[in-house]
């Protein structure tokens, strides 16, 4: 290492790794209050959902179960600022919420080589940048895998497993009958886009040829906006880290075979004229590698039973999508959905080591079966337990405690304050609201402070108004207020391809349809709107304005002295005929008697 130079960075808190989970997890320690520094090998954030890979995120079946807290918010910016759903400009949204936080330092094409361990707490990690050929030592007091492959496991003595279990082992049905080091393979996808003129495609002599034969249960559907050639999968039964270089020249002739197929088979070539070749990926999307341990290892049985857990962070929903590990290679089905509830919850345990003091973890590689994993591994639920690992970091910081240490009520309180749907549990109210005598028109207005943030178990929890109402708190005694907090109704329903045949619920495009509509902002959002406070002198004074608002979750400080209440007056929606909002809180304190 002496020939280069190396920089050392001393943080609170360090990541590895900036896919989704990873992003969210260093912002939301970020925006707690501790200094991150997030370490990514590539030249974007988003993993798999960035623009050299572009798999859909997907999370969590059934209604009003999508995800919120810190997905949504790079959801509906990339809605305000990415109409047409262009995946360079999604790249900019997930590096711009890192860029902007001012707690983040953020080290790009950074991979991470070395750990120095102190007994059984990680003391520091080393990277190697390729751009400025430079190494980069991060001291930190506690770390983050979310690399996806979990590199620090074996720079660690972590404690991992990889492949499938036995039946026997956890007593699962989805396992095989005997263990094995098989996983689920990986995928270099294709996107098109439909043109107004033909367009002819000559293969490279690399290309591997496919004929119809070689397609059962495989065979592409231009007309399908959920194509995304994800079968195009390879890998499952070799080694998904040490045969990644090779697995992808494999796949790289496999996504160009299969666009000859499509531009050239005589069955095909007629009805994909109009069908050009827009992007093929070459960097594998990955599935399934290394898998920590934690103190609880989630199993088949405990997502069937809804993960009843007392220290839920997170949710999943996907079904038990479990892939044949030969992928493209095998004539039976590419994968079998076995049933799962939606949501059920994700707990704690899963998110930290059970051997190195103050490791946390990620993304699709937390402590789970092979089994459960088929589930947890899809991005919106990577998203939430990101979010989740990062504000426990933070809460062990402020408290000095290492990850297994700290009160995970907190942790949950943290969570649902920050948006973070946790089923089951509802979300506490402060005194100064609890109390306030609440006067609304329009409809339903006490479940503002019901501690419930969306459509729940057929009940809108969700106020309605339209133009002329208002929601007006009015506090038992003077208040020294300092912050409003609003969640509005983003429409968790809300469908993203509303002019295509068949409705789907993604947040970004696969092939390009020639005509497709752009994506706004969801209608129910209210867009204009300002609060008024009134002081126990008499005063009356507008303490926020809002012109252009296009996120669910809003915070204002305000420090407002003497605050007797506060008058909600919304003014314009993104289209909605009428208001909607989940929660009005005002935090602050009491004046002293």
């Amino acid at each position: 290492m002496s020939a280069f130079c190396t920089i050392i960075h001393e943080t609170d808190f360090c990541v590895v790794g900036g896919g989704m989970a990873g992003l969210f997890a260093a912002l939301s320690a970020a925006r707690h209050g501790k200094k991150v520094v997030l370490m990514q090998d590539r030249p974007m954030l988003g993993g798999n959902a960035s623009s050299e890979i572009r798999m859909w995120i997907c999370g969590a079946h059934g209604e009003n179960n999508r995800e919120t807290g810190l997905l949504e918010e790079a959801n509906l910016e990339n809605h305000y600022r990415n109409p047409g759903k262009n995946y360079h400009i999604w790249d900019g949204v997930l590096y711009g919420m890192a860029r902007q936080e001012k707690n983040l330092t953020l080290l790009l094409n950074c991979s991470c080589l070395d750990a120095e361990m102190d007994g059984a707490k990680i003391k520091s990690v080393t990277g190697w940048q390729t751009t400025t050929q430079r190494y980069h030592q991060v001291r930190a007091k506690i770390f983050a895998d979310c690399s996806g492959d979990s590199i620090l496991a074996p720079l660690t003595g972590a404690d991992f497993r990889v492949g499938r279990e036995a039946k026997s082992e956890f007593g699962e049905t989805i396992p095989p009958d005997t263990a094995d080091q098989k996983t689920m393979g990986m995928s270099c996808l294709i996107q098109a886009r439909e043109t107004e003129r033909e367009s002819t495609f000559i293969p490279p002599e690399w290309a591997e040829k496919i004929t119809a034969e070689k397609l059962p249960h495989r065979m592409p559907d231009m007309e399908n906006p959920q194509e995304n050639y994800w079968y195009l999968e390879l890998g499952g039964d070799r080694d998904s880290i040490g045969d990644t270089e090779e697995l992808r020249d494999e796949l790289v002739a496999l996504a160009y075979g299969m666009w000859d197929y499509i531009k050239n088979d005589p069955a095909q070539k007629e009805k994909n004229k109009h069908w050009e070749l827009d992007f093929v990926g070459m960097l594998p999307g990955k599935r399934e590698s290394r898998r920590y341990m934690g103190p609880h290892i989630l199993k088949e049985q405990d997502v069937r039973a809804g993960g009843k857990f007392d220290d839920i962070v997170a949710y999943g929903g996907w079904t038990m999508d479990d892939h044949h590990p030969a992928g493209f290679r095998t004539s039976e089905p590419p994968n079998i959905f076995h049933p799962a509830p939606a949501p059920y919850g994700i707990p704690y345990r899963c998110l930290y080591s059970r051997n190195i003091e103050n490791l946390f973890f990620a993304g699709r590689n937390i402590s789970v079966s092979h089994a459960a994993f088929s589930s947890i591994r899809v991005m919106a639920t990577c998203a939430l337990c990101g979010q989740a690992a990062g504000t426990a970091a933070a809460l062990a910081l402020d408290t000095g405690k290492n990850p297994g240490e700290i009160d995970v009520g907190v942790l949950q309180e943290m969570l649902m304050e920050d948006d973070c749907y946790l089923p089951g549990l509802i979300r506490p109210i402060g005194e100064i609201t609890r109390q306030a005598r609440l006067i609304a028109t329009g409809e339903n207005g006490e479940v503002i402070r019901d501690g419930v943030d969306r459509p729940r178990d057929g009940v809108s929890h969700c106020w309605h108004g339209k133009r002329g109402d208002q929601i007006r708190y009015e506090f038992a005694r003077p208040v020294q207020g300092k912050q409003i907090r609003l969640v509005f109704d983003s429409d968790l329903m809300r469908k993203t391809m509303p002019e295509m045949e068949r409705k789907v619920n993604r947040e970004m495009n696969a092939n390009r349809f020639l005509k497709m509509e752009d994506t706004y902002p969801p209608k129910t959002l209210i867009r204009r709107y300002q609060i008024w406070g009134e002081f126990a002198d008499g005063r009356k004074e507008r303490l926020v304005t809002e012109e252009n608002n296009y996120q669910r979750l809003r915070r204002y400080e305000i420090g407002a002295g003497r605050l007797v209440a506060i008058v909600f007056e919304p003014l314009e929606t993104w289209g909605s005929e009428d208001f909607r909002l989940f929660a009005l809180d005002v935090q602050g304190e009491y004046e002293k008697e």
